[in-house]
């Protein structure tokens, strides 16, 4: 056989470990609100996105799906797009929250899929997702891409390394070891991610950090939550 002629091989999921153990899991109700802090019980809720009603609001980097089936089940946003390039973690959101009305599980690489859908979004967000994994030098301007005039972009994102480690100063990714191999991740200043938005096409940026000092069990950690805005009109 010709080898030009096979197939590529897909690239390894490297969040199996996390969709994996229950990928057919019973379906679980929505959670009351939503958390942006790394340890999930502290700061602000889903009113940061802003005024969702009526709107398209689409999650990069989903996961098992439970800020997105809380913003379809606890808002009056009209659609909720949840993406996700996990083939595991893709079927364990749609087992635990495919339930739950307003909510569209997707399972495709977040820029790729915001290049192809250009002005679909009032508001995007991601909770530890897809910005921190992929490089924002890509994912910024396919986000700027795809959202509407005025649309919102809200992340949350490590402050500083887990271990306590000063973020880059520049956008430049660490190797972070997973189970089933290695992947990058963006650990950034806020002055650079403030940069990053500006050259993608934001006209401003709101940061704030979210403390947590941990307890016996959990380390101190920051978290670095963003929100940037695309011009009232296209530029």
């Amino acid at each position: 056989m010709n080898p030009s002629s096979h197939t590529p091989a897909a690239p390894a999921d490297l969040w199996q470990h996390y969709g994996a153990p229950s990928p057919a899991g019973s379906p679980r109700s929505v959670d009351a609100r939503m958390y942006w802090d790394w340890y999930q019980r502290t700061g602000p809720g889903a009113e940061i996105l802003g005024d969702v009603a009526g709107r398209t609001v689409t999650e990069l980097g989903a996961g098992a799906g439970r800020q997105a089936a809380h913003v379809a089940g606890r808002t009056a946003a009209a659609r909720v797009l949840a993406i996700d390039s996990s083939p595991t973690q893709h079927t364990k959101a749609r087992a635990l929250y495919g339930h739950v009305p307003g909510v569209e599980f997707i399972e495709a690489d977040a820029a790729d899929y915001l290049h192809r859908h250009p002005h679909g979004a009032d508001v995007i967000y991601s909770v530890f997702g897809a910005v921190d994994f992929t490089d924002p030098r890509a994912t910024l301007p396919a986000a700027a891409s795809a959202l509407r005039p005025g649309g919102r972009l809200v992340f949350s994102t490590l402050a500083h390394y887990r271990n306590g480690t000063p973020p880059e100063t520049d956008c430049r990714p660490a190797d972070i070891p997973t189970r089933t191999g290695t992947m990058q991740r963006w650990v950034l200043d806020a002055t650079v991610w403030e940069k990053l938005l500006g050259e993608a096409g934001f006209e401003a940026c709101q940061t704030q950090t979210l403390p947590d000092p941990g307890d016996d069990t959990s380390l101190p950690m920051t978290t670095l939550l963003i929100c940037a805005r695309m011009p009232a009109e296209p530029v």
